[in-house]
């Protein structure tokens, strides 16, 4: 019964993203996902994981900067290394990243993603994939970090860090 109210959830979290806003093509480089407004992405991503998140009985998280922070150095750096791994190009781990930033809480996990997709259908994949979603929905999660990174060419680079 769980998973059939996460998957309306999802369903209706994706409809409601379509609602509001219009996946952005630029037809001129071959029909890639093009990032627009940027300043809502952040917000579109936090919603949706907190419909999820209630969905599955978890409390909600809130957006936290220092998390912020920490993803998009992440996400900038693997398209430096282009590879998508949780390893930065200096060797530092999540808990590195967070800690330089001046995070307090502890780690709970991180997502991260190399594709040419929206950030909602990133978080679609992230679901389906019982690593990433555990990071979405751990119960001792109350602050999410959000970022990405796209290349010119439209290649995105999306980390999500999940934090107590």
């Amino acid at each position: 019964m769980s998973r059939i109210l996460l998957i309306f959830a999802l369903c209706s979290t994706l409809v409601a993203a379509a609602c509001t806003t219009s996946t952005p093509i630029d037809t001129a480089n071959s029909g890639v996902y093009r990032i627009r407004n940027a300043d809502k992405v952040q917000f579109r991503m936090l919603d949706s994981v907190n419909a999820l998140r209630e969905a599955a009985g978890r409390a909600p998280v809130q957006l936290n900067a220092e998390l912020n922070a920490a993803a998009a150095t992440h996400s900038r750096d693997m398209s430096v290394q282009n590879r998508p791994w949780h390893f930065g190009s200096d060797g530092s781990s999540p808990l590195d990243r967070i800690a330089r930033t001046g995070y307090t809480g502890d780690l709970v996990g991180e997502a991260i993603s190399e594709t040419y997709e929206s950030e909602v259908q990133t978080l679609t994949a992230w679901m389906e994939d019982p690593a990433t979603r555990s990071v979405v929905l751990d119960p001792n999660a109350a602050n999410m970090g959000f970022f990405w990174f796209q290349e010119p060419n439209g290649k995105l680079w999306w980390t999500l860090v999940m934090g107590s």
